[in-house]
């Protein structure tokens, strides 16, 4: 429904909101939700609401501190977030999922498309039975957190051949050494889906390895610019025992990753769609109650010019991500495809939030307007899930025939 914020701020974060009627409330330009049949289009309203109004306004202190609401996880669940991934939800719902999840906090958006791509995802494409009967059902009602480690200190972008964590099988047992760093909820997870090499055969394997066995550890990444509710951590595996019942039949090579690593860069897409539509939303709201030289700021051409650009931004990316959606519907999408869009829309995001920032002045440079925040975040999308190069590179091999890695 329409809505407009007159706010006050306090450490936790928004504490008055007040609404009232404003063209195009929802900034959807181009008819992208009515794309959604009725039931999922209504479905979506229900979630951009509890995200609005209760997700956004707590979320400024808590990234602030960096800090983690568990007490939203029930929330959210209640919500469906836990398991949009094998609830049947069409690949377009799951994706307005991310945009307003990302909309309301990135942060948190991260949380919920590493949970329902990588963890849940996961664990119902390559799992055993009795994983899937173990895991899943608490996993999709958030009554446990997964984390993906796959990434090393020494290995980001080469992660394919430089991997470097061990996995060696003794009898029943496998044992699991090595570190991995900027691992997503690595610090509140029940258990971090390992990628490790297999000393027998030199293979790439996945492994359950829950969080309190004997020699698993996590420190929390600390002092980031961005996504600072996310709870990064360095992981360190010193000789982790775990049973052969823990290795995750599915998983058997790399490619595997790389088919999940696939879709989880063209969640990013819709991420950066999201915290676009974030970004205009604070910014319109700023211009129409902001006054200079006795008058609205949004009566200046100045001003109207980069809210036009940001929307367009905004537009531009959801498009492009529908077209994602359409082609993951058909079973079409490619990394080229994916790369593109993760890098194409971390692009403009980072434009529209470079744009929103100024449009703040100095206001934009602290949270206490929301806008410092999604700049911050902002930076980390367009570096995480491969980074803007590598994403580049990968289309330009696409398109060339000639590897530009090495």
């Amino acid at each position: 429904m329409p809505w407009s914020k007159d706010r006050g701020y306090d450490e936790g974060g928004i504490d008055t909101i007040r609404t009232r009627p404003q063209p195009y409330p929802e900034a959807d330009l181009m008819h992208t939700w009515q794309l959604l049949g009725d039931a999922e289009r209504e479905r979506l309203e229900g979630i951009r609401a509890f995200l609005q109004n209760r997700v956004r306004p707590e979320s400024i202190g808590y990234w602030n501190r960096e800090e983690f609401p568990h007490h939203l996880l029930p929330e959210m669940a209640a919500f469906g977030l836990g398991g949009i991934q094998t609830d049947g939800s069409s690949d377009l719902f799951k994706g307005l999922v991310y945009v307003e999840a990302a909309r309301a906090d990135v942060s948190l958006s991260a949380l919920v498309g590493i949970h329902n791509e990588l963890i849940v995802g996961m664990i119902h494409e390559f799992g055993s039975a009795a994983q899937k009967a173990r895991w899943l059902p608490r996993l999709t009602n958030f009554a446990a957190l997964g984390a993906f480690a796959l990434t090393e200190p020494d290995h980001g972008s080469d992660i394919a051949g430089g991997l470097s964590t061990t996995a060696t099988r003794e009898g029943g047992e496998w044992v699991i050494s090595g570190s991995k760093r900027w691992i997503g909820s690595g610090t509140i997870a029940d258990f971090a889906l390992v990628w490790a090499r297999d000393t027998g055969d030199g293979q790439i394997k996945a492994f359950i390895v829950e969080s309190d066995r004997p020699g698993f550890s996590a420190t929390k990444i600390g002092n980031k610019i961005g996504l600072r509710i996310m709870q990064n951590a360095d992981i360190e595996l010193d000789s982790v025992r775990i049973p052969e019942a823990n290795r995750l039949p599915g998983a058997t090579s790399f490619a595997k990753a790389n088919e999940l690593l696939m879709h989880s860069r063209a969640w990013v897409g819709w991420q950066a769609a999201g915290v676009q539509l974030g970004i205009f939303d604070i910014a319109r709201d700023y211009a129409l109650e902001r006054e200079q030289f006795g008058r609205q700021i949004a009566k200046f051409q100045l001003v109207q010019l980069p809210l036009a650009e940001i929307l367009g931004n905004a537009m531009a990316s959801l498009s492009l991500m529908v077209d994602v959606a359409r082609l993951q519907e058909r079973g079409q999408l490619e990394m080229v495809q994916a790369a593109m869009a993760k890098s194409t829309t971390t692009r403009l995001a980072r434009e529209s939030a470079a744009k929103g920032r100024a449009l703040l002045g100095g206001n934009g440079v602290t949270t206490d307007h929301e806008m410092a925040k999604l700049f911050g975040d902002v930076e980390i999308l367009h570096t995480y899930e491969g980074t803007y190069e590598i994403n580049s590179l990968i289309v330009g091999r696409a398109v060339t025939g000639v590897s530009a890695f090495v």
